[in-house]
């Protein structure tokens, strides 16, 4: 194996769903700034707002994830509209 061609940050890193609260771990070179106690280890931590375990596609199932509120924006903006 050749030296010094590989990032010196490749670590565990814990990525979170936001949306369903699940964790995984897996190895990156991403930058963090928090970091998060799991199974009593700490980790740089990866905030998302969808993953496998979130996403339409991969659950089978559709779930609305609104996280900026667009939703109650768009309804507020039109309701001067209804009749």
């Amino acid at each position: 194996m050749k030296t010094g061609i590989h990032p010196e940050n490749y670590r565990l890193v814990a990525f979170k769903d936001m949306s369903n609260e699940d964790i995984f771990i897996t190895k990156s070179t991403v930058e963090t700034k928090e970091t998060i106690e799991h199974d009593g280890i700490e980790y740089p931590l990866v905030k998302l707002e969808i993953s496998r375990t979130s996403h339409p596609y991969y659950t089978g199932k559709s779930k609305l994830v609104d996280t900026a509120g667009r939703i109650d924006k768009f309804k507020n903006k039109y309701s001067k509209f209804k009749k």
